[in-house]
């Protein structure tokens, strides 16, 4: 079984891999950002992690109109258009000569500060852009054997506390959840709602399928994730019933298939939740299906 949608094959290249900072090249041991940046200090910022299949970043006028919403809602001017942002991309890329199997992490930050303080008029300077690439595909298990989730007490909360449809820098509780879910033995953490309905997964989105219907949360409590948005419209073109509900966990655990959703792993399928078997304990046909019409959808984006 796999350690999480995020297990990868370590790649020796990765050690000489060029970090973009502020449209710097610099080598992975070199490459930081200053210890009064608002990141470092206070997880002040936004991201996105991208993909690259093929020569071409899957999805990423998705990604980058996501990464642009969240930067707006936080009052973020991210000082480039998403035309000079993109071409940064693809000029840290070609540094490191990677045209496929590559992960990204793109993370903005409000810049550094004149003191360790949260007040954002404190900001010196502009933004912080960081492009973190690296050779990085899924192990096979991942999408084969698939993984274990746990639910845990960490909530996933209301957006008058801190809204969870934002891409921010600050995941604490999802790493206190991720946390609770490795103490436990699985692999992630499925979190509720505050109203005690299934919301996500620490890192990744969740689905179940009962009697041939694909179910999701309502989103309400989620990150508006890219792969999920993709996975729903890919079961209304192909004539599978998708829903977007509450559900509890009673009908989690008696579900006959369940998956996860994400950038990097794609659709993994879920085999035992809270030590409780699911289905057959092994990828269902659904899930199998999703799979293989969400790789589809990827060599045609990539192109």
């Amino acid at each position: 079984m796999a350690t999480g949608t995020h297990d990868y094959q370590d790649d020796p290249r990765n050690a000489d891999i060029l970090v973009s900072i502020n449209g710097t090249l610099a080598p992975r041991q070199e490459a930081s950002v200053s210890v009064f940046d608002s990141g470092f200090v206070l997880g002040d910022g936004v991201w996105e992690g991208l993909r690259l299949h093929k020569g071409t970043i899957a999805f990423l006028d998705q990604h980058l109109e996501r990464l642009y919403e969240g930067a707006k809602a936080i009052d973020l001017d991210i000082g480039l258009s998403a035309a000079e942002l993109t071409a940064e991309i693809e000029r840290t890329l070609a540094a490191n000569a990677m045209t496929d199997g590559v992960h990204i992490r793109l993370m903005v930050t409000r810049g550094v500060k004149s003191t360790p303080h949260q007040d954002p008029r404190l900001v010196i300077g502009g933004p912080t852009i960081v492009i973190v690439p690296e050779h990085k595909v899924p192990t096979a298990d991942t999408g084969k054997k698939g993984i274990s989730l746990f639910t845990v007490h960490v909530r996933r909360g209301a957006p008058d506390v801190q809204d969870p449809k934002l891409n921010s820098h600050s995941k604490l509780n999802c790493i206190l959840a991720c946390i609770q879910a490795q103490k436990a033995g699985a692999d992630e953490a499925l979190m509720l709602d505050p109203h005690g309905f299934v919301a996500t997964c620490n890192s990744t989105h969740f689905f179940i399928v009962r009697k041939g219907e694909v179910w999701t949360s309502s989103g309400r409590y989620c990150l508006p994730g890219i792969t999920r948005g993709n996975i729903i419209a890919l079961c209304r073109d192909n004539g599978i019933p998708v829903f977007e509900k509450d559900f509890s966990l009673t009908e989690v655990h008696g579900a006959d298939e369940a998956f996860v959703t994400g950038t990097f792993a794609g659709v993994a399928p879920a085999v035992e939740i809270d030590g409780r078997t699911i289905g057959a304990a092994r990828r269902g046909a659904v899930t199998e299906r999703l799979q293989a019409l969400y790789l589809d959808l990827m060599e045609a984006q990539c192109r």
